[in-house]
């Protein structure tokens, strides 16, 4: 297929992202193309490019992250697909020059396993590689940019040197002159507050929200990120892990107060949550912004509208909170903060980078703080920030037993850093702060997880450690509802904590349902065995009540059990994989490799699922 000559001189870069990592890096892969003169350069999610146009690509860079056990981001799903199918020959990319970069942690046992595969498959498809596939590791001491930097150093140098008119300012790129990056490429348009108040809309938050994210460039391409599904009311904040035990676990409890709520078990929560309000204030005061003006943001190449359709987009200035450090030395007055923020920009300065601010986990006041020269143009911030991110939980209520709530189990996130300064997880903090006697609306979103609901009469085993176990309490509660008016086949469930006293979440609804006829209950079939791992003096984990209630295991495997696993990505999924296939071994007598391959079949007939998170 002939390509067309804006082909020949656009870089198409592509990611995939599950937390907005791979986002950064695809932003920072187009950002030096740019500074290099590449002629064209777009920068794409995955889901927004349509993979049939891919053969009329001459080159492409891929940026994308692995989840969970291998797992592709969402965004990659449909993606991956259409690649995958069987009437795409061994040329269809024949003239396609790509590479691969990828994000991962080297701790798991899948490592990059997305990148990995789809290098694969592109060679496998006749596309030519520029350079080998890069494997971002956060292990390394400064993430994933450790392999980054001299990855695209590799880029860069392959392209320059086969297709010199791509990046004819290669030289820039090796040594960036600041000065070169010219203006940004968003505008920011201010309205007084007279002419916003004009407009009721503003008083309907979800259509604030929807018209907020739209506006944001990082979301531009994203059709589901939009408007909120429900805006909840959260009814129950209720702490499951002992007052003084060192981990606070809630349960939360939210409704509709408008109407009902339409979801499946298995299903996730996706919650935007909002930020400190004096937090806000301090930003747009360091920022030298009006607080009480609206914007308009928009990209600069758009073509010119009318006064009144920007009043109609128009939205709150304080909506826009964010900070990068890349082009923080444009705008540092101070000499020597110029000369130290040029420094974590350098490959020489990355480590430190790091250390200050990921392992850290400064916020965009404390950065301001440290550097207080810096006056960083609003338009900057617009553009080079990630929109303020959602976060998912895995639902742990069935609809069901309530049709009108939506339960979570949520582990409040908080940690100390290398300089034992204080962290806590914005969302999870935010949520254990709202007072259920209050009016706190929360914008949700709900999609399907991992774990596809079971029919009631799939035996179930269900493996869900810690919070782990939040989608089979949803699981439990569906099938003791479904047992009232159907026969449904019996459930074993495996659950971990440290402490009896201290972490045992929802002991008495687990004990309640394991007890006569429950739906966990021996008399069942069924079971209910927990692992306290610091109870004794050997720690005991899921996976050793795993083994010890071997023939139960497999008893309920013959007869067509169904595995799910939920919980910590580190080493409790492939410890409890290894305990299974030692449960087939010792009631068989076969082979590890045998009991291995039993299992991978068992996954392929969609009967072995896992939900994780790091």
């Amino acid at each position: 297929m002939a390509a067309t000559p804006a082909a020949d001189s656009r870089l198409l870069v592509i990611y995939a992202s599950e937390t907005g990592n791979a986002m950064d890096a695809a932003e920072r892969v187009g950002r030096q193309a740019e500074r290099g003169g590449c002629p064209a350069v777009n920068v794409l999610p995955m889901d927004s490019f349509d993979p049939s146009c891919l053969p009329s690509e001459r080159f492409v860079v891929f940026v994308v992250s692995t989840t969970g056990q291998g797992d592709p981001p969402d965004s990659m799903k449909g993606f991956w697909r259409y690649l995958l199918k069987k009437n795409l020959g061994a040329r269809w990319l024949e003239g396609v020059r790509y590479a691969v970069f990828g994000l991962g942690d080297s701790g798991y046992q899948k490592y990059n396993f997305a990148a990995k595969k789809l290098d694969k498959r592109l060679l496998h498809l006749g596309a030519e590689p520029i350079i080998q596939v890069g494997l971002g590791d956060d292990q390394h001491p400064s993430g994933y940019e450790g392999a980054l930097d001299p990855w695209l150093l590799s880029l860069w140098e392959s392209l320059n040197q086969t297709t010199p008119s791509l990046l004819p300012r290669m030289y820039d790129i090796i040594n960036p002159d600041l000065s070169i990056l010219g203006d940004a490429k968003v505008e920011v348009i201010y309205h007084s507050s007279d002419e916003a108040q004009q407009d009721s809309n503003l008083l309907d938050f979800k259509n604030l929200i929807q018209r907020a994210r739209s506006m944001s460039p990082s979301l531009q391409f994203y059709n589901n990120d939009k408007e909120p599904h429900y805006m909840l009311q959260m009814v129950s904040n209720r702490c499951l892990t002992k007052e003084n035990s060192d981990r606070d676990v809630r349960h939360f409890e939210l409704e509709n107060p408008s109407s009902g709520i339409t979801y499946q078990v298995g299903d996730a929560l996706e919650i935007l949550p909002s930020q400190s309000p004096s937090a806000v204030d301090s930003f747009i005061e360091r920022c030298k912004l009006d607080p009480d003006c609206y914007i308009t943001v928009r990209a600069k190449d758009r073509v010119k509208v009318s006064k009144g359709s920007l009043l109609k987009d128009r939205i709150k200035l304080k909506t826009f909170v964010a900070l990068t450090m890349d082009v923080m030395s444009f705008f540092a007055t101070a000499e020597h903060e110029k000369e130290k923020l040029q420094y974590f920009a350098s490959p020489e300065g990355r480590d430190d980078l790091y250390q200050y601010n990921q392992k850290e986990g400064r916020t965009i006041l404390e950065v301001l703080d440290d550097f207080p020269s810096v006056q960083m143009p609003f338009e900057w911030l617009v553009q080079l920030t990630p929109p303020l991110k959602k976060r998912a939980f895995s639902i742990s209520s069935s609809p069901l037993a309530k049709p009108n709530q939506i339960h979570l189990t949520v582990s409040i996130v908080s940690w100390r850093t290398p300089f034992k300064r204080m962290r806590r997880g914005l969302c999870s903090s935010w949520l254990a702060g709202l007072n259920p006697n209050e009016e706190n609306l929360i914008p949700c979103w709900v999609h399907h997880g991992s774990l596809p609901p079971p029919h009631p009469s799939t035996p179930l085993i269900l493996i869900g450690p810690g919070t782990g176990c939040a989608p089979f309490r949803a699981f439990v509660a569906e099938r003791a509802a479904q047992s009232t008016s159907e026969a449904t086949a019996p459930i074993l469930f495996f659950f971990g904590c440290r402490n009896q006293e201290n972490d045992f979440l929802y002991k008495d609804f687990w004990y309640a349902h394991a007890h006569d006829q429950g739906v966990l209950s021996s008399k069942n079939g069924g079971g209910f065995f927990v692992a306290f791992s610091r109870d004794q003096p050997q720690k005991v984990y899921v996976q050793h009540r795993i083994r010890e209630q071997s023939a139960r295991v497999w008893n309920l495997l013959k007869s067509g059990a169904a595995i799910y696993i939920a919980g910590s990505s580190t080493k409790m999924p492939a410890d409890v994989t290894a305990a299974l296939e030692e449960v087939i071994c010792q009631e068989t007598g076969c082979s590890e490799e045998e009991a291995s391959i039993w299992l991978r079949k068992l996954e392929r007939n969609g009967k072995f699922h896992t939900e994780t998170w790091s």
